[in-house]
């Protein structure tokens, strides 16, 4: 009994040691919950598509329906004018950044010129034809064969000289009493090239030759011949053409906006993919005076020494030529023209300010001549700067709403950025097919709506075409795309805001066209396709075109991340499945 008793005060005592060593804890557990939940209440969310989207809460993007996702806040160690995207934002807006100094489009080594390795034209020779007659053996018949001077070029049979041959020898029988009459026939023979044993043959014999063999008094590569076995020759007429291919030229199309970069003795530094690991050197020697006004570009050539026969004719060259500023004669760089955004006079571009973390600045440049898919950039850049060079709007709409410096916005603070506008009109879930609020549209004139109808015409074409796995019509469909967007006359937009949406959207839209005609990989194909509806999307939604547009989601697309896509009627055709979902997906909206 007494045993049991010790047990029970023994059990006692050790719970009332538990409250004290740990009923205290309580406050502590719930100060921290409310910490968690203070901190949650800070948490921003974004869209993976738009990040420039950002609400205090969980939801969906007022744009284009996707669940939001939380975006990253922390700004320590930032300077001023700086501002930080999440990484998942800058993977799925497909952000990229380049350095000035490194590639093609963004090289500060100068101009980059596409060319043909062609003979030389002085060092060319012709073996013309001297008599008329018909080629009855060919003996060079081949192009690059090497002939020599007095080798036998082709046996020809000729009436002429059948009847010449009888009046050599005739004259050969008279030549002791009518030297000069013997003397005038022989000089017909050697006027047609035509000498030695051959001649002395018909006139010991006496006999008549059917044909004679001609031989050739130039020498070279052969690089064209006239003729065939069987086929006439005219006095004159070239039977073929050769080369001393010890020197060749490398002739470059300068477009017209480039003309003024280039003058005769400019170095220039000659690459072919035949030998990726050399390079050549050379000098500007002739630029034509004349442009073509068909290419509307003139020929810049270059003489190459070819002593080791590197060079063939008909090979593809790059030449690169060092760009100069003439006022400072300093090299100017130069960077994709997609990194630039443009507002009046103001040039910008996003600098990439830490090597190692998403974090961006403006940048105001003075950026001079574009030539190509490049600007030149004459002030505020240096070579080895990072700058963003795809996305560069997603990102200046990042810098808007976090009150960073932007292209409309040049002192910084918080600003519209236009898709603001449409943050009160997130999508009832109840109701998925509420239309769009239309007071919220951009007021444009029908006429820009019709423009931008045929755009949308020709994106239901495209879908049509992806969903039934059609690549080759997809890719001309987003051809035929490129050409509708072309033909959107932007002056048609007259107020300021209208502009300031419709650019970055046409430039979207015309980049991702272009991707989609440039590869035959459906699977890439649909992946672009999704960016194209996006930005398709918001379009109709900011400009309409008075026409009732669906708007789709399947939550299966993309390996299961959803995708959207629009539609002109309820019925589901699922284009990024293909034949295999062509059902899968709801519609969201009406855009209307």
């Amino acid at each position: 009994m007494k045993k049991y008793i010790i047990y029970i005060v023994l059990l006692a005592l050790g719970l009332f040691l538990g409250w004290l060593l740990f009923g205290g804890n309580t406050a502590p557990t719930e100060t921290a919950h409310k910490h968690d939940v203070a901190t949650e209440t800070n948490q921003m969310w974004t869209c993976s598509m738009h990040p420039q989207i950002m609400q205090p809460e969980a939801g969906d993007c007022p744009i284009c329906g996707m669940d939001l996702i939380p975006a990253a806040s922390s700004e320590e160690g930032l300077l001023a004018d700086e501002f930080k995207l999440s990484k998942n934002a800058m993977a799925l807006a497909n952000i990229q950044v380049s350095i000035v100094g490194k590639g093609i489009s963004n090289a500060n080594s100068g101009t980059v010129l596409s060319g043909k390795i062609t003979e030389n034209e002085n060092e060319t020779a012709t073996m013309p034809a001297h008599f008329n007659g018909r080629v009855e053996k060919l003996f060079v018949n081949s192009l690059g064969e090497r002939v020599k001077k007095g080798q036998a070029v082709a046996q020809i049979y000729s009436p002429e000289l059948i009847a010449a041959q009888q009046e050599l020898i005739t004259a050969y029988t008279l030549k002791e009493s009518q030297p000069q009459l013997y003397k005038a026939v022989k000089n017909k023979f050697k006027n047609w090239m035509i000498h030695g044993a051959q001649l002395t043959e018909v006139e010991q014999t006496g006999h008549v030759k059917n044909s004679f063999t001609i031989y050739s008094h130039v020498a070279g590569v052969v690089t064209e011949i006239a003729i065939n076995e069987g086929s006439h020759i005219m006095d004159g007429k070239p039977i073929f053409k050769v080369s001393n291919l010890h020197s060749v030229w490398a002739n470059f199309d300068v477009y017209e906006n480039q003309i003024s970069q280039f003058k005769e003795g400019q170095d220039i530094v000659i690459t072919t993919n035949a030998y990726s690991d050399k390079e050549f050197k050379g000098k500007v020697d002739f630029i034509d005076p004349i442009l073509d006004s068909k290419t509307r570009t003139v020929n810049l050539r270059v003489v190459l020494n070819n002593k080791n026969d590197l060079f063939k004719p008909g090979m593809f060259v790059e030449g690169k030529i060092k760009r100069i500023d003439s006022s400072t004669k300093k090299e100017v760089l130069s960077i994709a023209a997609s990194a630039v955004l443009w507002t009046g006079k103001r040039s910008v571009v996003y600098l990439k300010t830490n090597p190692n973390e998403p974090v961006f600045e403006m940048r105001e440049i003075t950026v001079g001549k574009q030539i190509g898919e490049n600007y030149l950039v004459l002030e505020g850049l240096n070579n080895g700067d990072e700058i963003v060079t795809n996305g560069t709007f997603t990102v200046d709409a990042a810098a808007q709403l976090q009150g960073k410096k932007s292209m409309m916005n040049k002192k910084g603070g918080k600003v519209m950025t236009g898709h603001e506008g449409h943050m009160d009109m997130k999508t009832n879930t109840s109701d998925t097919k509420k239309p769009l609020n239309k007071n919220e549209r951009i007021a444009v004139s029908k006429e820009f709506q019709d423009q931008l109808n045929v755009v949308f015409n020709t994106y239901i074409e495209l879908k049509n075409a992806l969903a039934i796995d059609n690549t080759q019509n997809l890719k001309k469909q987003s051809k035929h795309l490129l050409t509708d967007l072309g033909k959107v006359d932007m002056k048609l937009l007259k107020s300021k805001n209208a502009h300031q949406h419709w650019m970055p959207l046409e430039k979207e839209l015309k980049a991702t066209a272009n991707l989609i005609s440039n590869t035959d990989d459906i699977k890439v194909q649909r992946t672009y396709f999704k960016n194209l509806s996006s930005n398709m999307a918001i379009a109709l939604e900011v400009f309409g075109i008075h026409e009732k547009v669906y708007h789709l989601y399947c939550p299966m697309s993309d390996n299961n991340k959803g995708a959207y896509w629009l539609s002109k009627e309820e019925k589901v055709v699922n284009p990024y499945f293909g034949g295999a979902m062509l059902t899968c997906g709801e519609v969201k909206k009406v855009i209307e």
